[in-house]
């Protein structure tokens, strides 16, 4: 007997659609990176754009000074921070939600986005550079992480729902202390400073802080797909992955405490930028499946390209930047509703 012939999906093959799918995630980031250097107030042609790049790289002949300014100096490092950032954030989400075994679970949900959030308020309120901003981050996004360790630990062991239930309680404290920061901040001085951070932007982007940013992000994201087959464990079950030789607990933490670098490093350089690790990995889900081998890269690939399509829209739909945070909810909220409404009519337990 002839094996049957794999499913057409719009005329093509499964297997052509999947390297249809995979070479759009892979080819999405880059030209989109590209065509966001030439958007904003001062638009550029791509000729000039690629001219100036190549300048960057004494490859070619000299840019426009203004034009090589822009590129070099302003947009690049903005560009090249929201691929990094929207990448971390969204295989974050990814990991997560396999971890928890929960499809709506983000970063938020655990507390480490409030705990950094405070970090970094903390951090604006006593003025310090760069190099604190991150250290307080990834210091409160840390705490945030073990008091909810602490607070979840039942007969030695931390069931999915206390995790969930203290990371809701532990937020809520660490938006509290965000608040009274930002209630004693001066209202002429750091107040606006903390507002702005707070709501999310790539404005004040720079090389160093890229660096700190990939610095802290790769490595996590590393760990994050080394543990790919034991997060396809856990997501199966805390049994299923006992009785497969999994050690549940120490991987479980080792997962959230790369989520929480990767978290921290990207609310120090922009500030919260919410529901990317809620959205995106539910899009790279729909493209690729649930195997974490292929759900983490095209969950990162696909957060990168998010964030700047979101960055694009923040700097030039109107003659004032938008906050980054606000645009993400305004995608992201109705995105949850729908997936609560879903989860409902399956009978899902939230």
């Amino acid at each position: 007997m002839r094996a049957s012939a794999p499913p057409l999906i719009g005329g093509l093959r499964l297997p052509a659609v999947r390297s249809l799918v995979w070479a759009a995630l892979f080819l999405a980031p880059p030209v989109l990176g590209l065509l966001s250097l030439g958007v904003g107030r001062y638009p550029l042609p791509l000729a000039e754009v690629l001219t100036a790049l190549g300048q960057g790289l004494g490859i070619s002949e000299s840019a426009p000074e203004l034009a090589s300014r822009v590129v070099l100096l302003i947009r690049l490092p903005r560009v090249l921070e929201a691929l990094v950032a929207g990448a971390g954030l969204a295989i974050a989400g990814a990991a997560l939600q396999g971890v928890f075994r929960n499809p709506l679970v983000g970063p938020q949900l655990i507390g480490v986005s409030s705990g950094a959030a405070f970090g970094g308020a903390l951090a604006l309120f006593l003025s310090a550079g760069l190099s604190t901003l991150l250290g307080a981050t990834f210091l409160f996004g840390l705490l945030a992480l073990v008091i909810v360790f602490l607070f979840s630990r039942v007969d030695g062991r931390a069931p999915v729902l206390m995790l969930v239930l203290s990371g809701v309680v532990v937020g809520a404290f660490f938006s509290a202390l965000v608040s009274l920061v930002t209630y004693l901040a001066d209202p002429n001085d750091t107040l606006p400073a903390i507002v702005y951070w707070l709501m999310g932007s790539f404005a004040t982007a720079s090389y160093p802080k890229l660096a700190l940013l990939l610095a802290v992000t790769v490595p996590g994201v590393a760990l994050l797909v080394a543990l790919r087959f034991r997060i396809n464990v856990l997501s199966l079950g805390d049994e299923e992955a006992r009785a497969l030789g999994i050690q549940v607990e120490p991987t479980r933490w080792l997962v959230l405490l790369a989520v929480t670098a990767i978290t921290a490093s990207g609310v120090a350089v922009a500030g919260i930028v919410g529901w990317v690790g809620l959205v995106v990995p539910h899009i790279a889900r729909m493209l690729v499946g649930p195997d974490h081998k292929a759900l983490l890269p095209a969950s990162a690939l696909a957060g990168a390209a998010y964030m700047v399509l979101v960055d694009d829209l923040a700097r030039t739909a109107t003659t004032q930047e938008l906050p980054l945070g606000v645009l993400t909810a305004l995608v992201g909220a109705p995105l949850f509703g729908l997936l609560l409404r879903r989860a409902q009519a399956k009978g899902w337990s939230t």
